[in-house]
């Protein structure tokens, strides 16, 4: 597993909002160690028996939190990360949607300098099944086991995992990056993470048009990751030039199209599933050659 474990203290920025309560109650009824919420104003309050503070400062100073979660509207979400950041929390999950990319740059920015992580924004978060849900994931499609899951898409990553689940094939930890074209943690640094988990033995890395980290990504594992990759694009008939979903999901100059990422893929030694439901084969596959190893 990585990033989160059952042990992870996780506050929630934004718990007292309609979202924000609705998924703190969720993550809680999964067993997540949520510990406080945090809405400037209405510090001394509770949330589904959990105290509210007014900052961050003090809900790690009170509890240990060292993961937040952000559920906070797009113009207050810069200074949310930043307070987080600030207050030394080590993860944050940035859920929200439709954050300017000048804000999320210099968040980006700030996270990298201060040596912490950021997964999203415009993500549904982080699971690792049965200890820790962190964001807006149904928990009880996913399973405990050994396939690690990358993600840019919310709904592939449910749709996949579901499959995989009902195949009998459990995941350490499914991560889900965001479909922004500026982001937090991306392909490569969750590749070189899963590749040195103990708990993982194969890695789905879902992606979709748009960009070329998938092209990236595949040249690394080519390089650097000795354990199984099974890769999925979306996308493959999505017209050029059309924006399909996220404001990453474009085509442009050519470049970014499902053809080049999935030709990547294979050119880099990668076990590629046309449809969603072949992940799950493919993977099973990928196991059973493992295991005659």
């Amino acid at each position: 597993m990585i990033l989160i474990d059952k042990n992870t203290k996780v506050m929630v920025q934004g718990a007292t909002g309609k979202m924000g309560s609705s998924h703190t109650k969720r993550m809680i009824a999964y067993g997540t160690k949520i510990v406080a919420g945090v809405t400037p104003g209405k510090g001394g309050t509770q949330v589904h028996g959990l105290p509210v503070y007014d900052s961050v400062k003090e809900t790690v100073e009170q509890t240990g939190a060292t993961c937040s979660v952000i559920f906070v509207p797009p113009y207050l979400a810069l200074d949310a990360g930043l307070e987080a950041l600030e207050a030394g929390v080590e993860l944050i999950v940035l859920i929200t949607e439709g954050i300017p990319p000048q804000d999320t740059a210099k968040l980006v920015a700030q996270v990298k300098q201060r040596g912490a992580r950021l997964v999203g924004p415009n993500c549904p978060g982080v699971i690792t099944p049965g200890q820790c849900l962190v964001g807006i994931l149904p928990g009880q499609i996913f399973s405990p086991g050994k396939v690690g899951m990358i993600s840019r898409s919310g709904t592939l990553t449910y749709e996949i995992a579901l499959a995989l689940t009902d195949a009998g094939l459990g995941q350490s930890t499914c991560v889900g990056v965001g479909g922004d074209p500026i982001k937090g943690i991306g392909y490569q640094e969750l590749l070189e993470m899963f590749n040195d988990d103990k708990d993982t033995e194969v890695i789905v890395l879902i992606g979709e048009i748009g960009g070329t980290a998938e092209e990236t990504a595949a040249e690394y594992i080519k390089r650097n990751v000795k354990k199984p990759v099974v890769g999925f694009i979306a996308g493959v008939t999505a017209p050029p030039g059309k924006r399909m979903g996220h404001a990453g999901a474009i085509i442009s100059g050519g470049k970014g199209t499902a053809d080049s990422k999935i030709a990547a893929f294979k050119e880099n030694g990668m076990h590629v599933a046309m449809t969603p439901s072949e992940v799950a084969v493919m993977v099973a596959e990928a196991r059973k050659q493992l295991a005659k190893a």
